[in-house]
C-alpha cells in the first residue's frame, strides 16, 4: 500500500469544514495532521492558530492546503514553498495573476509542488464534455451562472472586498470548466459589471468571448438568484448541441443524458493533489484567472440597487 501523505489544513472556513475535510478523511492518500485557524479547529488533530509558528514546529508535514481567502494565500504559500512543503491552493489561488505566477516561479525553482485547484473541473461530466467537443467545430457558447450569495456565504464579508472578487467567486467555475472543455485560448472581448451601490465587487456580470477561432461566447454571472439555482455551459457544434448542467455534474448531447452522478470534485482535487506529489509535478493552470483579469480590465461598471446579506 502506498505511503499516506501528511497533510495540514489552513483556514478553517465553511468550504474546508464541507468539502476538505471530508474528502481527506474519505481518501486513501492523505493524513490530516494539523489544522491552522485563528477562528476554527478540527477535533482529533493538533490546531495551530499562527501560520509561522505553524511552520516552524511541524516541518515535517509533507504538503499544506490552503483554504483561506485569497487575498491572503500569496504570504502562506510563499512561506511554506520556502519551507520545503508542497501546496495545494483552492480557487482562486491568488487575488491577481501577477502572485499567481510568482509562486509557480518559486515552486519550481524549490522543487516542490504547486497544485492551483480548479474543482469544477473535476465535476464528474467536464472530462467527457472536453473528449467529446476533440474534433468538433464549436458554432457559440452560452453559459448561464447564477445562484443565491446568501446561501453559500453566509456572512462572508471579505467576497465583498477588493481581492474579494464578488461575482467571480463563483463565476470563476464556470470559466475553470470553459478553459478545461475548449482547446486553445478564450479572448475577453467586453464585459459589464454590475456593483452595488454599497459593495466593492461586482453582484452580476455579463461578459462577451471568443474561442481563438472566432466562434461566440456570451457568460451571465448572478448573484442573487433565490430558489432553484443555475450553472449551465451550452456548446452548439456543427453537428450536436453539448449542455453541463449542475455545475459540470450533468452531461446532456442533444438533449439526452450521457453523464451523471454524485459528487466528487474535491476527491478529485486530493487524488490529482497526491499524484502530483507523487510524481514531483506542478498544475499551475490560471487561464480561468486570467479571463477575471480581463473582464475587469475590458468591463463596464454599472451601479445597481445596494444589497444587504
Amino acid at each position: 500500500m502506498t505511503d499516506r501523505i501528511s497533510l495540514a489544513l489552513v483556514g478553517i472556513g465553511k468550504i474546508a469544514r464541507d468539502q476538505h475535510i471530508p474528502s481527506v478523511a474519505a481518501g486513501a492518500d492523505f493524513d490530516l495532521k494539523a489544522a491552522v485557524s485563528r477562528h476554527g479547529k478540527v477535533e482529533g488533530i493538533e490546531n495551530h492558530e499562527d501560520f509561522d509558528a505553524f511552520l516552524a514546529s511541524r516541518p515535517a508535514i509533507r504538503a499544506v492546503s490552503l483554504c483561506t481567502p485569497p487575498e491572503v494565500r500569496f504570504d502562506m504559500a510563499r512561506k511554506a514553498i520556502a519551507a520545503g512543503h508542497d501546496v495545494l491552493m483552492e480557487k482562486p489561488p491568488a487575488t491577481t495573476l501577477g502572485e499567481a505566477e510568482a509562486l509557480a516561479e518559486l515552486a519550481a525553482k524549490a522543487g516542490v509542488t504547486l497544485f492551483a485547484t480548479w474543482h469544477s473541473r473535476f465535476a464528474l461530466g467536464v472530462e467527457p464534455a472536453k473528449t467529446w467537443l476533440a474534433g468538433r467545430a464549436i458554432r457559440s457558447i452560452s453559459i448561464v451562472w447564477k445562484e443565491d450569495v446568501r446561501r453559500w456565504h453566509p456572512g462572508q464579508a471579505w467576497i465583498w472586498e477588493p481581492g474579494g472578487f464578488g461575482v467571480f467567486d463563483p463565476g470563476i467555475n464556470a470559466l475553470s470548466i470553459l478553459t478545461a472543455i475548449v482547446p486553445g485560448r478564450i479572448l475577453v472581448e467586453n464585459a459589464r459589471l454590475s456593483f452595488p451601490a454599497n459593495r466593492r465587487q461586482p453582484i452580476a456580470a455579463e461578459i462577451a468571448m471568443r474561442t481563438f477561432s472566432g466562434a461566440p461566447i456570451v457568460a451571465e454571472f448572478d448573484w442573487r438568484q433565490e430558489g432553484p439555482q443555475t450553472w449551465d455551459i451550452t456548446v452548439q457544434t456543427d453537428q450536436s448541441t453539448l449542455r453541463l448542467s449542475s455545475g459540470g455534474a450533468e452531461l446532456f448531447i442533444d438533449g439526452i443524458e450521457k453523464s451523471a452522478g454524485p459528487d466528487r470534485e474535491y476527491a478529485g482535487i486530493y487524488e490529482r493533489f497526491a499524484t502530483l506529489i507523487r510524481a514531483r509535478e506542478s498544475d499551475v493552470d490560471f487561464q480561468p484567472l486570467r479571463l477575471v483579469a480581463d473582464a475587469f480590465l475590458c468591463g463596464e461598471r454599472l451601479e445597481v440597487e445596494a444589497f444587504e446579506d
